[in-house]
């Protein structure tokens, strides 16, 4: 990564804008994710990426199968959980408190990156951002995500519209495990749920999580992550955005 004043020292075709906003919830994320694709369409901001929490909340891929919801929305939200359908490829899937969300907004079509090919890519770069925790992941033949052994430890479900890409990947850092039992995550009955935290009985510090797959989407990407100095996405427009959508 480097600092906002680097930025001329790097091809500007090969930088992305890092943002590390913290915890934000859903609905201002997904009109970020907007705000930010249309400007890419239209040339006028290149590239991001948001690497942040959510507040508890589950979300419906565009195809997903409602039953796999198994808990009604009216108890989710007694235990502060709301559920939301969304435009994203996959299933149902939950975000929360102690997971890392990455959502990149790339020229994929710029890139020569067909769908499947930019999702292995996001896999690598979680294989890689665990990797440096001593974490082994790997694909699963037919099962999206990542994995470590039989459980799943990442979610990935993207949409791709006019070459941009929105929505991204989901990595259990210190994840309340207990959520997902709300759902058959992403479809899958006989799938175990893990967390970094499970795995290495304690969970590293997110920010260090963030740094890692930094990192791992520079060299995956051949990106220049540039952070600038005003990170947070809840910004008036944004706002206006989610409320006009």
């Amino acid at each position: 990564m480097t600092a906002a004043g680097d930025a001329l020292q790097t091809p500007s075709s090969a930088v992305v804008r890092l943002w590390r906003p913290g915890v934000v919830d859903y609905d201002i994320a997904l009109a970020w994710q907007r705000a930010r694709s249309e400007a890419l369409a239209a040339g006028v901001e290149g590239e991001s990426i948001a690497l942040l929490e959510h507040p508890p909340v589950y979300t419906l891929g565009a195809r997903g199968n409602r039953q796999h919801l198994l808990a009604t929305p009216d108890a989710l939200a007694a235990r502060g959980a709301s559920v939301v359908p969304t435009d994203r490829g996959g299933d149902i899937t939950f975000h929360g408190p102690g997971q890392l969300v990455a959502y990149p907004i790339l020229n994929v079509r710029r890139r020569s990156l067909g769908a499947a090919t930019y999702v292995r890519r996001l896999e690598t770069v979680i294989i890689d951002t665990l990797d440096a925790f001593g974490i082994a992941a790997a694909r699963v033949e037919g099962r999206p995500g990542v994995w470590v052994d039989d459980a799943k430890i990442a979610a990935i479900g993207v949409r791709i519209s006019r070459g941009i890409s929105r929505h991204g990947l989901a990595l259990n850092v210190s994840t309340d495990l207990g959520w997902f039992g709300a759902i058959v995550p992403c479809g899958i009955a006989d799938a175990e749920v893990t967390s970094m935290d499970r795995l290495l009985g304690g969970a590293p510090p997110m920010r260090a999580v963030e740094d890692a797959m930094a990192r791992a989407f520079e060299r995956t990407f051949g990106a220049r992550l540039v952070e600038g100095p005003d990170a947070a996405i809840d910004a008036p427009t944004v706002r206006e955005v989610a409320h006009a959508g």
